[in-house]
């Protein structure tokens, strides 16, 4: 076990540059290009694009992307996020159909499915989820799948939806710890995300959730976070680095060293969670297939 000293080893984002460890490799290659046209050519969206992924290039490399359903325009306004923010104009009702193509083509054996919120809508878009992962389903009955969903704004008839179609993994991530929520996630709350992973838990679905490092928070903080996690029966954890999108977004306070992320990954298992991913670089759909429950 790494002692808690090692935290020392972070660097403030005020030094200048990013680390060293936080430098990736540009987009290329054949099958990257492939993709690239299958999304486009079915008008998909995707969180790799939207939510500008670092690991985009190595991911769409392997042939597999995070599709972002119900458009590209969410109804809040998390202070993290570079995905943008309105009152969206229109549901497509065809997307779920033109997803599982892509799905199909991409000849992908895992599928990542997340979305915006749309709190507008009666059900929070949660008739799209249901029909998207049937469709999958349905056009390719082989694939696992996990789904990155929203909270619904604690409407349980909704999330039911989703969970009556039985994908193998339901990730809702708590972004960040408690103290920062109303400073991070404006329109979320901690509790009834904890509750959502809850109820997800009861239906027999394997639970997820994620969080990012280095917007302010303490080391305690985030041992209270996986202690409240573990507690309402999340099973796997992902932990990454914030960084910031643009400079409207909030600024990065410190960069985490790769030693901290492992020192919290050891950590949470410790807790116990089941699995743990943890490095600068992780995001939540990133090795999504090793998330699976083992059989």
């Amino acid at each position: 076990m790494i002692e808690l000293p090692i935290i020392q080893k972070n660097i403030p984002a005020t030094a200048g540059k990013r680390p060293d460890w936080l430098r990736v490799k540009l987009p290329y290659g054949e099958t990257f290009r492939e993709v690239r046209h299958i999304i486009d050519d079915h008008s998909l969206h995707t969180v790799c694009e939207s939510a500008r992924c670092p690991n985009m290039g190595e991911c769409w490399g392997a042939g597999t992307a995070t599709f972002m359903i119900l458009g590209n325009v969410c109804t809040r306004a998390c202070s993290f996020c570079a995905v943008a923010t309105g009152r969206p104009t229109e549901l497509d009702i065809e997307e779920p159909q033109r997803v599982a193509q892509a799905v199909q083509l991409m000849r992908i054996k895992h599928a990542v499915i997340t979305s915006v919120n749309r709190d507008e809508l009666a059900d929070g878009g949660a008739g799209i989820w249901a029909a998207t992962i049937r469709a999958i389903h349905e056009t390719s009955p082989g694939v696992t799948m996990e789904t990155l969903i929203p909270d619904f704004k604690s409407k349980w008839d909704a999330l039911y939806l989703v969970t009556q179609e039985q994908p193998d993994v339901i990730s809702h991530n708590m972004e960040t710890v408690k103290r920062l929520y109303r400073k991070v996630r404006p329109q979320a709350r901690y509790e009834r995300s904890l509750e959502q992973i809850q109820r997800t838990h009861e239906t027999g679905i394997r639970t997820k959730s994620g969080i990012m490092l280095g917007l302010g928070e303490t080391p305690e903080e985030v041992y209270e976070i996986m202690e409240d996690l573990v507690n309402h029966n999340c099973e796997v954890l992902t932990l990454g680095q914030y960084l910031q999108p643009t400079h409207m977004h909030l600024p990065v306070a410190e960069f985490i060293h790769p030693e901290v992320f492992q020192h919290y990954q050891e950590k949470g298992l410790e807790i116990g969670f089941q699995y743990v991913e943890s490095g600068p670089l992780v995001r939540s759909s990133y090795h999504s297939e090793r998330h699976l429950r083992p059989n």
